[in-house]
């Protein structure tokens, strides 16, 4: 069993992360201080160490610095906020790891974590000679994916079961938050390279100085800094699915690279004159108008074709209103699983606040609104005193389509004739009004259809 020591001021944050890995089956110890942690980390050893970079007595760069003198064993994970990827590059060079940004995703923390262990595994094997048989825990084993039952959902999940046989490029479009990533990985799933490694990449998160070496790896000595060989995302995925999330935050530099890979299928680690052959399949992800980067000279009008042989156009949840609740429910589940609470539902004043909510954040804020929620719930009900107030602020009239009180009448009828694909019935109970009284509007501002 696997020792991890978490270090983390946020006494509610490291809880969650203490609950969520002792689920998985590692021996977790906790520390809410630099000064404490140090003092763990001197009386017993841990495989990996999980420390925030700021801490209110030390930082996470100390703590790293000590324990690569001291305890070369140990593999340093260091997680940040967005302001202090500069800290965490410092810090990769110093020996850490692997940084991962908050807010944490739990199961691409857990990839990080078993990358680091399947490391410490192999440098045994080579001393030893013997041959490991851990599993690799990666998204895969954790994600779930909930299909909807709009039409909007349905349309969605027919184009996923008709793209995913095949081996094309997918490049999936969508706001931030709708659920990119889920959807990549459903594809994944539904592939004939179901039973090999998804791996997920967050290309706005990589800093320029190490994009090559995250992708491509590196070789030792390559650079200051690179200690040990590194396996890239291209390596790691071969045989599998390599999902790359935000495609449209990367360098240009990069994007000439990532085409030579993609053309070629040939990948050449930093500071190695050896080609490496992969086996991958692409599928990328933004919330960007590529098209129109392309045209400012921003994005190779090569490279979206190549990723672009497949398109996917993810809903936005406002346009999924018959799926709210059976997503409600799912978060629901997961997040009395990982706070260890028993919190049967929501009242009807929460359902209705639901309904008539905006959601801009998509599928993550509801997400986080109802783990939120569950870990300030006194009852065994979600009530809106636990919501977030700007839910209370955005909801003070239905955002959906409410007719006679929105200068924008015409424009919020033709999105609903757009989401309803022209049925005009359809529409109207989008709009929540009667037919008639659509036939009296499409008169008025002279809709023809």
């Amino acid at each position: 069993m696997a020792r991890v020591l978490i270090v983390e001021d946020d006494v509610a944050f490291c809880k969650m992360l203490e609950t969520f890995l002792s689920k998985k089956g590692f021996q977790v110890s906790v520390s809410h201080t630099g000064n404490d942690a140090m003092t763990k980390i001197n009386e017993s050893f841990y495989d990996i160490i999980l420390a925030d970079v700021r801490l209110p007595d030390k930082d996470g760069n100390t703590i790293l610095k000590t324990v690569t003198d001291k305890f070369p064993k140990t593999k340093v994970i260091l997680m940040t906020g967005y302001a202090e990827v500069n800290l965490a590059v410092d810090a990769i060079k110093t020996g850490a790891f692997d940084y991962i940004s908050k807010p944490i995703n739990p199961e691409k923390m857990l990839e990080t974590i078993q990358k680091a262990l399947s490391g410490k595994e192999e440098m045994q094997q080579k001393q030893t000679g013997t041959k490991s048989t851990r599993k690799e825990i990666t998204p895969q084993d954790t994600t779930s994916y909930v299909g909807g039952v709009s039409d909007a959902s349905k349309k969605l999940n027919d184009y996923i079961k008709l793209v995913a046989p095949t081996n094309m490029s997918v490049l999936i479009i969508g706001d931030s938050g709708t659920g990119k990533e889920y959807v990549a990985k459903n594809i994944h799933d539904q592939s004939k390279r179901a039973n090999e490694t998804f791996v997920a990449v967050d290309c706005g998160a990589i800093p320029k100085e190490i994009a090559s070496s995250e992708f491509f790896g590196h070789i030792k000595g390559s650079f200051t800094g690179a200690v040990n060989d590194k396996t890239g995302h291209f390596q790691a995925a071969n045989k599998g699915t390599l999902f790359l999330d935000e495609i449209g935050n990367l360098n240009y530099d990069l994007q000439v690279q990532l085409l030579r890979a993609l053309q070629e299928r040939k990948i050449k680690p930093v500071g190695s004159n050896e080609e490496i052959k992969v086996d991958i399949r692409v599928i990328a992800a933004t919330n960007e108008d590529l098209k129109k980067a392309v045209e400012n000279g921003d994005f190779r009008e090569d490279l979206y074709h190549r990723l672009n042989e497949f398109s996917i156009q993810v809903p936005a949840l406002k346009k999924r209103k018959e799926d709210l609740m059976l997503f409600a429910n799912h978060f629901l589940e997961k997040a009395n699983e990982e706070l260890e609470k028993e919190i049967v539902g929501f009242s009807d004043d929460v359902l209705e606040l639901f309904t008539t909510y905006a959601w801009p954040g998509n599928l993550r804020e509801m997400q986080n609104t109802i783990k939120r929620s569950v870990l300030l719930a006194q009852d065994k009900l979600i009530t809106t005193e636990v919501l977030p107030n700007q839910m209370h602020i955005a909801t003070t009239e239905k955002e959906s389509y409410s007719l006679f009180k929105n200068k924008n009448e015409q424009e919020l009828i033709l999105d609903a004739l757009e989401e309803a694909d022209g049925n005009k019935s359809k529409a109207a109970r989008i709009l929540n009004i009667d037919r008639k009284t659509l036939y009296n509007k499409l008169k008025q501002y002279d809709i023809k259809l």
